[in-house]
């Protein structure tokens, strides 16, 4: 049985952050997805999402498997949206920044991590949860999918060649 868990990430993890990060940019650009291919994100961004208590590491077996930050606070993107949130005006976590390292693909981790992260949510008195992704980046729509996450709409973010993403939301 594997030691598979979620925890806080760490200033110690963040070499093994950015790994997981440079390896789910390298897949990105293999499926021709634009999302992270500027530099970001940068590791002052994990960082930061570090020492400001959003970042979560996925651990098997001692190591870190994947990475994840967690907010709670408004997303400015998501204030303008071509469609429509179901509950625009409650509070909502935020999924960013997710990605599993390549020496664990296939091992459906990002399910776990998804439920752990969507738990966390819950715990904190929160019923709305909400990520966007690049259109191309067809792992995190269906992992989100999987989770009855609902598509909502566009947003765009600040991205110069390609700025509109696909926003969901999932309403527990």
């Amino acid at each position: 049985m594997a030691d598979i868990y979620v925890r806080k990430g760490t200033l110690a993890d963040l070499p093994s952050i950015m790994q997981v990060i440079d390896e789910a940019k390298q897949l990105l650009k293999a499926s021709g997805s634009s999302q992270w291919q500027d530099g970001y994100p940068y590791e002052s961004t994990l960082q930061a999402d570090i020492k400001n208590g959003i970042n979560y590491v996925l651990i098997d077996n001692g190591e870190v498997a994947g990475t994840a930050s967690l907010m709670f606070t408004e997303e400015p993107t998501y204030l303008d949206i071509d469609g429509a949130w179901q509950n625009p005006n409650e509070q909502y976590s935020t999924i960013h920044r997710i990605a599993i390292s390549s020496k664990f693909r296939g091992q459906h981790l990002s399910s776990y991590f998804m439920s752990n992260l969507i738990t966390i949510t819950e715990l904190n008195g929160i019923q709305n949860i909400r990520f966007d992704t690049h259109r191309l980046n067809k792992a995190m729509q269906a992992v989100g999918k999987g989770f009855n996450f609902k598509y909502r709409g566009i947003i765009e973010v600040d991205h110069p060649d390609d700025p509109k993403r696909l926003a969901y939301e999932l309403n527990l």
